[in-house]
């Protein structure tokens, strides 16, 4: 099953044309809802028309859906996160590496024999797969070469869908693939109604960020304002087997960090692969850097630090930066939500005003009935917007929904912010809270649900970057990431 826990070398050299279509200027909602790779089309008679699209060699990957589909096997856990995003999840019968889902219905079946492993592509189970007699196994695609794997599914007599999310660039390119899964099951107005939901809460966080960070009088939308906004200066990732990647400007992490109003350091412009830099071209950022994003499998300083003794000089100089531009610690202690503003006018607080979520227009019941390690399911009992506040219900360590809207205008706010006197950074208290990793929702084996139900929730993920570049958001209102202590 594919996980995301490094960037693998694979991928990295695959994505150059995803960022072509949209590096010359700001991309509207419907553009940056468009996915590169795939097409999905209603048909006149009903049903709908498929098409997969690779990035390598521009073949396609085609297939008619007439009716519902009811038996499916996954061969990634994001498939499980846009199903169980639209209450999809009966279908699947199969998955591969059962170890790596996060989600709780999901597991629960796999431990009653209800979902099972047929193993990894490289050595799968084919007497399972036969047995389960799948309508369709999904996969994805890391090479222009044809795998063996679905060599032998065709031989078979097998149907297999290549889903390529994974190779786009924009968030809401890559949750657009929830209508690939709404097609599939029979559920596109929920997988409509999702992608509708999400789409203007990620708008709606990105362009108030922007409003706070540009010039008076000048268009949020712009190219210069989408320059304007990359304040707070971010090293990312750790060297994964003696290589640290950074990400291209137009790479699927950084249009995530530059909508919350931070710039990743070191990242190339104009293109969507991730380059290689050294261990000491690393440390010659963090003397630029105020905060350091997703360092790999660590949960603690000290893991951090046995990656490589040096990280203690990186750590040092990204706390002295925080400090000095007037970002807090991300403590328990915080104060949300009250009147005083950490640091000056030009840093921490740039972030504090940022609201919460925008309501669906009461149409779109989302979250309700999802189980609480999974993707929100639409169709449940809570309308989006209804009672959720920013930060609370989705907090990890009060609740595992991964739900969260809440209406425009609502008293939570995304960053918060902290009063002074309560900021660590102050005389006499702790260092600021400048390390922060995506494996919060993460389970024993290393599945991590930020690559599962993170897929189809980008507005959740940008509303946690957005409090963690605040500076002054508890950790118990994120949702994907947490503090590295």
């Amino acid at each position: 099953m594919k996980t995301y826990e490094y960037i693998l070398s694979a991928t990295i050299l695959l994505v150059s044309i995803c960022g072509c279509a949209r590096k010359n200027a700001v991309a509207t909602a419907a553009d940056e809802c468009e996915p590169l790779f795939l097409a999905v089309r209603p048909l006149p008679e009903g049903g709908y028309s498929l098409i997969s699209l690779s990035p390598f060699d521009g073949s396609r990957d085609t297939l008619i859906i007439s009716r519902p589909l009811s038996r499916l096997i996954v061969m990634s856990t994001s498939h499980i996160g846009f199903l169980r995003a639209i209450g999809g999840e009966d279908a699947i019968v199969g998955v591969s590496g059962a170890e790596y889902v996060y989600d709780s219905t999901v597991r629960a079946r796999i431990g009653e024999g209800r979902i099972l492993d047929i193993g990894y592509d490289a050595s799968p189970d084919y007497e399972k797969i036969m047995a389960l007699k799948p309508e369709l196994v999904l996969t994805y695609s890391v090479s222009p070469v044809k795998s063996q794997f679905l060599t032998k599914l065709e031989s078979l007599g097998i149907s297999t869908f290549t889903v390529n999310e994974h190779l786009e660039s924009h968030p809401l390119a890559r949750a657009s693939y929830v209508r690939l899964f709404g097609a599939l099951t029979g559920n596109m107005s929920a997988a409509d109604s999702v992608l509708a939901v999400v789409s203007k809460n990620y708008q709606a966080l990105r362009d108030s960020v922007r409003a706070m960070m540009t010039v008076p009088g000048e268009d949020p939308q712009s190219a210069d304002a989408e320059q304007r906004i990359c304040a707070r200066k971010i090293l990312v990732n750790i060297p994964y087997k003696d290589q640290w990647f950074i990400p291209g400007q137009e790479n699927y992490l950084s249009h995530l960090v530059r909508d919350a109003g931070g710039e990743i350091l070191g990242s190339e412009p104009g293109t969507s692969i991730s380059g290689q830099i050294s261990v000491e071209r690393a440390y010659s950022l963090s003397k630029e850097a105020s905060l350091w994003l997703n360092v790999g499998w660590c949960r603690t300083l000290d893991q951090l630090l046995s990656v490589n003794p040096l990280f203690g000089d990186f750590l040092m100089n990204i706390q002295k930066n925080a400090a000095a531009n007037g970002f807090g610690s991300a403590s328990s202690s915080a104060s949300v939500g009250s009147s005083a503003s950490v640091g000056s006018s030009a840093s921490a607080s740039s972030y504090a005003s940022v609201d919460g979520f925008v309501s669906a227009g009461g149409s779109a019941s989302v979250g309700g009935s999802a189980s609480g390690e999974g993707s929100a399911s639409v169709g449940g009992s809570a309308s989006a917007g209804s009672s959720a506040s920013a930060g609370s219900s989705d907090s990890v360590g009060s609740s595992d929904s991964v739900d969260g809207f809440v209406s425009a205008g609502d008293s939570a706010s995304v960053g918060g912010s902290a009063s002074g006197d309560e900021s660590s950074h102050t005389d006499g208290q702790a260092s600021p809270q400048v390390v922060w990793n995506d494996n919060s929702r993460q389970n024993a084996k290393g599945g991590n649900d930020f690559w599962e139900s993170g897929v189809v929730r980008p507005d959740l993920i940008l509303r946690d970057l957005i409090r963690i570049l605040s500076g002054s958001t508890p950790a118990t209102q994120l949702t994907y990431y947490q503090p590295v202590e």
